[in-house]
């Protein structure tokens, strides 16, 4: 059976685990959960362990021979072309706050090519899910950018004004609030998705781990979007990410390039 045949189960798989993951991220929400700090000081908690755990176990029952990276506990080499990147809570942050703006992000790489992705909005009831060729889905019907063409009709979104400044990006970051017509701080991974369900039109990331992107850059362009480095170039490697509903693409780059 081809890759493009299997694609549909793959994403069936990765859809459930993302739903029984995102089960266990809401026994701890709106909790009083003990909050450490890894290496680079950003925070992790039982929720973020549990929920990896469960996606690691899901995977290696049914794909023993697949890869497996993910934020938690690293990576799992595998011998069939096959590797899952995966961030069992993209948002600690928001989570550990009780604010539901978190998802568990499922990615799948075939031969380093980004073949799938899911982001599980467990707080909010929302599932959004794409695989190559098979468009994006929000909750089970069709996902697609907006329309929007003009920067002045634009909503731009952020996670963290103060983390654009730091890595260098605020001036840019600026001249797009200026040219837009509304800016929000929707941030990690749902204003992403925001922006593949037509919600908003551009999302500005200035530092993103791979586990970060891989679920966003398949489900982005399979909605009709971008999902690229501050350069322009599609990619899930590039350590930052801006996202697009396409029709906004140049004139954003035209900004921040």
């Amino acid at each position: 059976m081809t890759r493009e045949n299997n694609l549909a189960d793959l994403l069936d798989f990765a859809v459930d685990a993302a739903w029984q993951a995102g089960k266990i991220t809401l026994e701890y929400f709106q909790t009083s959960l003990i909050i450490e700090r890894k290496a680079d000081l950003s925070p992790v908690t039982l929720a973020d362990r549990r929920t990896e755990e469960k996606l690691r176990e899901l995977i290696q029952h049914r794909f023993p021979h697949h890869g497996i990276v993910g934020e938690e506990f690293g990576e799992v080499k595998g011998n069939s072309g096959y590797r899952w990147i995966i961030d069992p809570i993209d948002g600690t942050n928001s989570y550990i706050q009780g604010v539901g703006f978190y998802g568990v992000l499922i990615g799948l790489e075939h031969e380093s090519d980004s073949i799938l992705g899911v982001a599980n909005f467990p707080a909010l009831n929302e599932m959004v899910y794409a695989a190559r060729g098979q468009g994006c889905y929000w909750n089970g019907r069709r996902a697609r950018v907006s329309q929007v063409s003009t920067l002045a009709e634009a909503l731009m979104l952020t996670t963290d004004i103060g983390a654009l400044y730091q890595h260098g990006r605020g001036p840019a970051s600026d001249k797009l609030a200026f040219a837009t017509r509304m800016q929000r701080t929707w941030g990690d991974c749902y204003g992403h998705i925001l922006v593949a369900t037509g919600r908003a039109e551009i999302m500005l990331d200035p530092i993103l781990s791979l586990w970060d992107c891989a679920a966003l850059l398949p489900i982005l362009e399979e909605a009709g979007g971008t999902f690229t480095d501050w350069k322009g170039k599609a990619t899930i490697y590039g350590g930052e990410g801006i996202s697009t509903n396409r029709l906004l693409f140049g004139q954003v780059m035209n900004i921040v390039r």
